[in-house]
């Protein structure tokens, strides 16, 4: 008579394997630390004591789970937390015994004798690969996907491959629905025109919204390795809009999308064919003596540049400069210093140095991967296993519309600020024919960072206050590089945090720091008043002299595909 399963022996056997994928795991870690012969690749130890606790904790965590069993309760995780996934044992089970996997691996990074660099970049590769390995990934063991092709009759799957096939057509899996964007229509779309533009970029003159206008005009540079309109996405979260109603008589550099014909420009020609020429563009314009300017991202490090090329030659045309998210200084670069060493760096050098192009969705991939669940395999499981089409967002509309840089000009970058931190160094760069010394840019400055910036790191944001001499306000906003900059008032969102003293360090800083409800926006605003000259009269039109309308805002760069 079969009296049912030996569930003593069945636990005994669940035991030896989880003690078997324990010795797996380490085996995988010593090949990521260089046990395989290759030379490039840093070699790993581990303290026996070290050892022997990991192993402890998984097998003790690992006989829980087995005794457990069936009776196992929700999963805290939001990827299995559904009633889908506590009403299927075998899916449950599935995805408690992968988060205890997950745990270990991690366990095993912090636990490594190595240094911080290798360890990062063992974090990093671990939580790629649990990423991708997640059950939630998978037909076979995603419940809410199965029971969603039960209700639908099969519809869900269908739908998921016409997904799938879409976007192995565009080349990127769709975060929004595209189709819903138009930029021009729904998105950039603050009343303007293009009163200049030349093989680098595009300036966009902004119709005023007030009466009056500051007589120092206002130009923004926004990062090159994105497009100007996330600071203009919709009529009430546009930071050009917001200046416009503040009296600032605003400017745009709209970058051009690289294509074959700038494949051997470089830095220079971004700082004097770009920055520059914009600078000046608008103070003939205008006829103003000076204006003041914001950079944003790379925007910042492309300003920051630009203004001490001009300060070595005598000149002062901006009265000041605003830094949103940026480096000057890249000690502190946070996530994406695991990818870049001299082998990575010269590897760019040789591939696109001397011409070419770094392609678009190559710079959007890297920067979705540094949060893989919630940029990739989120919308994976969405579009493909569950055949959902994701809800209209503009941001992340502006998060696929990728744009492509010249292979010199990336390369340049690459070597002179994340690798060698050169700009910090004066006298170390030439760029436009001037020895670069930040130490000459004595103009107010208003540096913002945001608390959760996972691109650029509170630290490296912060930074920028020890590098430029004058006089210096730096304000911190809550979430990240994106959410952070972009808080209007009008949300009454979030909050920021201000502190008059600038000690060395962001963590020195923070101990002093007050803060405050909503927007930053409000504090830059009064911060900027002061300097921006009296009110004059709005002009009536746009440009000026040779400097005439050529189409309408957005323009035709923003508009020009990678």
């Amino acid at each position: 008579m079969n009296s049912g399963p030996d569930w003593a022996a069945a636990a005994q056997q669940f035991q030896q394997n989880a003690g078997e994928q324990f010795a797996k795991a380490m085996q995988s870690f010593q090949g990521l630390g260089g046990n395989t012969g290759a030379p490039d690749l840093p070699h790993l130890s581990f303290t026996p004591e070290k050892l022997q606790e990991l192993q402890k904790s998984y097998l003790e965590e690992a006989s829980q789970l087995w005794n457990n069993g069936i009776a196992s309760g929700p999963v805290a995780d939001r990827r299995f937390n559904s009633d889908a996934w506590a009403a299927n044992p075998i899916s449950a089970f599935s995805a408690a015994v992968y988060l205890l996997n997950a745990r270990t691996m991690l366990g095993m990074v912090e636990a490594a004798d190595t240094d911080e660099k290798t360890k990062a970049r063992l974090r990093f590769a671990v939580e790629q690969w649990m990423a991708a390995s997640a059950p939630s990934n998978f037909m076979a063991l995603n419940a809410e996907a199965q029971k969603k092709a039960i209700e639908t009759k099969g519809e869900s799957i269908a739908k998921g491959m016409q997904n799938l096939l879409a976007d192995m057509q565009q080349g990127h899996v769709s975060m929004t629905d595209e189709s819903l964007f138009e930029v021009g229509r729904n998105v950039a779309t603050t009343e303007g025109a293009v009163v200049f533009e030349n093989e680098v970029f595009q300036l966009i003159e902004y119709k005023p919204l007030t009466k009056q206008v500051y007589e120092r005009p206002f130009l923004v540079v926004p990062p090159c390795i994105n497009k100007f309109y996330i600071l203009d996405l919709q009529p009430e979260n546009s930071l050009i809009r917001y200046l416009a109603e503040q009296g600032h008589r605003t400017f745009v550099v709209s970058w051009r999308n690289a294509d074959q014909s700038m494949e051997q420009m470089g830095w220079d020609d971004y700082i004097g064919g770009g920055a520059i020429t914009a600078i000046k563009t608008v103070q003939e314009i205008t006829a103003a003596k000076q204006i003041n300017a914001l950079g944003f991202c790379v925007g910042g490090t492309i300003l920051g540049t630009a203004l001490s090329v001009l300060a070595a030659r005598g000149e002062k045309p901006v009265a000041s400069a605003t830094l949103l998210t940026s480096l000057l200084d890249f000690t502190h670069t946070g996530i994406l210093d695991i990818f870049i060493d001299d082998a990575f760096v010269k590897y760019r050098e040789m591939q696109m140095g001397k011409g070419g192009l770094l392609k678009g969705q190559e710079l959007a991939s890297t920067f979705s991967f540094l949060r893989p669940n919630d940029l990739v395999w989120n919308y994976v499981v969405g579009n493909y296993l569950k055949g959902e089409t994701p809800p209209p967002f503009d941001l992340l509309y502006w998060n696929s519309d990728s744009t492509n840089l010249p292979g010199p000009m990336y390369a340049w970058y690459l070597r002179n600020t994340y690798f060698e931190n050169n700009l910090v160094k004066p006298g170390k760069l030439t760029v436009c024919g001037e020895k670069v010394d930040l130490g000459k840019l004595d103009i107010p400055v208003y540096i913002y960072g945001s608390r959760e910036d996972h691109i650029v790191p509170i630290e490296g944001a912060y930074a920028s206050t020890q590098v430029l001499p004058g006089k210096k306000r730096f304000v911190m906003g809550a979430s990240g590089h994106i959410a952070g900059v972009i808080n209007p008032p009008a949300k009454k969102k979030r909050s920021y945090w201000t502190n008059d003293k600038l000690p060395k360090t962001h963590a020195e800083w923070l101990k002093g720091a007050k803060e405050h409800p909503g927007s930053w926006w409000t504090d830059w605003s009064a911060w900027l008043k002061p300097l921006a000259g009296k009110q004059v009269p709005a002009p009536k039109g746009y440009g000026k002299g040779k400097y005439k309308v050529i189409e309408p805002a957005p323009g035709r760069y923003v508009k020009q595909k990678a």
